[in-house]
Parts: C-alpha cells; structure tokens; sequence
C-alpha cells in the first residue's frame, strides 16, 4: 500500500525559501503513470493545486506559483521536495503531498503539515 509522509520545517521567516520534503513507501517514484503532486490549503481556504513532478522527470506548476516553485525528486532515497522561494504570511497553509495515478480512481494523500510565514 502506498504511504507518503511530509516533512519540513514548520516556521520559515519571510522572504525565505519554504523547502519540504515527502517520503514514499509503498510504490516507486518511478512507476509508469504515477504523479508527485504538492497541494496546499490556507486557513479557512480550499485546496491549491500548486504542481507536480510526473514519473518521467517532468514538472508541471500552476501558474499561481511557476515563478516560485521548484518541485524536485531523489530517486535513490524515494522522496520528491518542494521549494517554494521568497515566502510570504500568505503562504502559511498545510501542505499534502499527493499521488495521481493515470487510470485510478483515487488519489494517495499525506496526512499535511503545518506551515507557518512569520517573523
């Protein structure tokens, strides 16, 4: 069973870079048809699809955050990263990493971590 866990810092200081990283267990980063994707949700905010990295290698990013969105992967260590630069208090939210498989049903989530902006 695939199992994906965040981690991270939870306090980062405006206008630094926002970096955290999600663990696989389960499947590899690899497979054929599997997508690494970072979400976020504001307080008292819905879900913010901010993009992906595709089991080829390739990154999509919504054009909310491709100016400052990095997501990355460590095949040997099974993991994919997002780095969000110059953060801001409006990027406080939980942050899910995410699994889109091409032909599922469902999606695979982690269960979120807290990330708070402030000074």
């Amino acid at each position: 069973q695939v199992q994906l866990q965040e981690s991270g810092s939870g306090l980062v200081k405006p206008s630094q870079t926002l970096s955290l990283t999600c663990t696989v267990s389960g499947a590899s980063i690899t497979t054929n048809y599997h997508y690494w994707t970072w979400i976020r949700q504001p307080p008292g905010k819905g879900l913010e699809w901010i993009g992906y990295m595709s089991y080829s290698g390739n990154t999509n990013y919504s054009p909310s955050f491709k100016m400052r969105a990095s997501v990355s992967r460590d095949t040997t260590n099974n993991q994919f990263s997002l780095q969000l630069s110059s953060a801001t208090p409006e990027d406080t939210a939980i942050y899910y990493c995410n699994l889109r498989v091409l032909g599922s049903r469902n999606d695979y989530w982690g269960q979120g971590t807290q990330v708070t902006v402030s000074s």
